[in-house]
């Protein structure tokens, strides 16, 4: 971590066939080894099987159901008091949240069998309707924050 000065947010472009910043910010979270068109042709085809799926037109509106679904709001981070080591509970920023979320489709999709836009399309699906492992995940999330509550004081 760099202790000169904080990194700039940079803009993502939006991609070339919905005009979202979203969808291009998922493709970057899927690619893997600058392989970007594969990513493209991964996203595309996902959202082309979940618009049929759920029967709803524009899959970028539907991206935005699923992600406010899984977006969690608070975390525990470890932080050492006097050689113990509490689980303090934080408020997490929009841009975190929202690349949290992301991550955490993109594993859930991974960690499935089976090619990978029809992963992503029964995750997006899954996340639409409130079900699934990612928001089992954002649950645990939550539910692990709420616990330690108590160490709230300890905030930096």
């Amino acid at each position: 971590m760099s202790r000169r000065r904080r990194a700039d947010k940079r803009e993502h472009t939006p991609d070339p066939r919905y005009n979202s910043p979203l969808v291009s910010q998922l493709i970057n979270v899927i690619m893997l080894d600058g392989k970007k068109s594969i990513a493209q042709t991964i996203v595309y085809s996902a959202f082309e099987k979940v618009s049929e799926n759920v029967g709803k037109g524009d899959p970028v509106d539907l991206l935005l159901g699923a992600l406010e679904n899984i977006r969690p709001k608070l975390e525990v981070k470890s932080r050492r008091v006097g050689g113990t080591t509490y689980q303090v509970p934080l408020e997490i920023s929009f841009d975190r949240q929202q690349s949290l979320a992301f991550r955490w489709l993109v594993n859930a999709a991974r960690s499935r069998r089976g090619s990978m836009n029809e992963n992503l399309a029964s995750e997006l699906t899954d996340a639409y309707n409130n079900t699934g492992s990612v928001v089992k995940k954002k649950d645990d999330t939550h539910r692990m924050a709420q616990a330690n509550r108590a160490f709230a004081h300890l905030r930096w």
